[in-house]
């Protein structure tokens, strides 16, 4: 990677806008590109604006629609890879042209992309990341970021893991960054996190922190989170710390790793009205990442070994398939352990 990286951030939604306006203010070398036609003229016209609790800030920076990069458009460094997990191969091959023979891409999604990216780019090239955070961009050019973003680098091979480094402090203006050496299993314990309280408040139609105070959820999401973290162990991958802070042995444990990573994300990343990603996404119209995650578990497990995650996604897939609405009313199904659903298909085999 050259000492002044030409950076492109592809999808400059609530996470990816922040981290190309923070490089920008930095000094760096950034262009953005976002699928939303929308977001790209407002960026055009009034700058992106990111407001935090010390403030709004607007920032220029140019910025792309998918279609522009079918014009002649100058090789990247590195690609911040912030679309959805279920765009992920279609938007790794729109950029396979445009990436520098030594550049890198880093997977900032939720989910477990790695795999598609290595496939696409070669495995040197591949730079997996964990985030954290707590944002949301409801109107095109203006995102509100609730908590301070924290990300997790690492590759699986020696010049990956290389670059992996050089990535972290080209974007370390953006948000703290810790390097791991396994990043495999760093990204499954995220989805352990993440399966227990994004798509199960979304099911109810509240921030998460009003939805886990209902009776019985908190027990529900531990639950949640319990078997994903079994389907982690089964794909062989080991319980290791991630976010920020001093971890005590006893936590990294089977039995308390779960309670420990929710209980960060509620004292760390929520806010009375923080709404997760999936809820975020329900109440724009568009479908979440309901299968690339839930739908992970599910693919280590069968159903019989993680109901809960069973009803999370049936659920939501009748959500997004307009059958039933989210709210409140759907607490007991979910709750109910003799909810007798249909099997639910599996994709076949592990998600990338």
């Amino acid at each position: 990677m050259t000492a002044s990286p030409r950076i492109a951030v592809f999808g400059a939604g609530a996470n990816g806008g922040a981290i190309a306006a923070a490089l920008v203010e930095a000094g760096a070398d950034v262009t953005a590109i976002d699928p939303w036609p929308a977001q790209v003229e407002a960026v055009r016209e009034q700058g992106l604006t990111v407001r935090t609790a010390d403030g709004a800030r607007t920032t220029r920076l140019p910025i792309l629609h998918l279609c522009e990069l079918a014009e002649p458009a100058p090789q990247f460094d590195l690609i911040v890879l912030g679309v959805k997990a279920y765009d992920t191969r279609w938007a790794c091959e729109l950029l396979r042209p445009h990436l520098a023979a030594e550049g890198a891409v880093v997977a900032v999604q939720n989910g477990m992309t790695l795999d598609t990216v290595r496939e696409v780019f070669g495995a040197d090239r591949a730079i997996g990341c964990v985030i954290e955070v707590a944002a949301n961009m409801f109107d095109p050019g203006d995102i509100e970021q609730q908590a301070p973003m924290w990300l997790a680098l690492g590759g699986e091979t020696p010049a990956s893991q290389a670059r992996a480094e050089q990535a972290a402090r080209v974007l370390s203006p953006a948000a703290s960054i810790v390097i791991v050496d396994d990043i495999r299993s760093a990204k499954w314990m995220k989805l352990v996190a993440n399966s227990c309280e994004l798509v199960p408040s979304a099911i109810l139609d509240l921030p998460l922190a009003e939805a886990i105070a209902l009776p019985g959820m908190h027990d529900f999401m531990l639950e949640a989170g319990h078997e994903a973290l079994d389907a982690a162990l089964a794909d062989g991958r080991s319980i290791v710390p991630i976010f920020d802070g001093e971890v005590r042995a006893d936590h990294l444990t089977r039995e308390r790793y779960v309670e420990y990573l929710l209980g960060i994300v509620l004292s760390d990343y929520t806010l009375p009205d923080t709404l997760t990603t999936v809820l975020q996404d329900w109440r724009k119209g568009r479908r979440a990442e309901i299968e690339e995650i839930n739908g992970t578990v599910l693919d280590v497990l069968d159903a019989d070994r993680a109901p809960s995650n069973t009803r999370i996604l049936e659920l939501a897939r009748r959500i997004e398939r307009g059958e039933r609405p989210a709210g409140t009313e759907n607490l007991g199904i979910l709750l109910d352990k003799t909810t007798d659903f249909p099997s639910v298909p599996r994709r076949g085999g592990l998600l990338e």
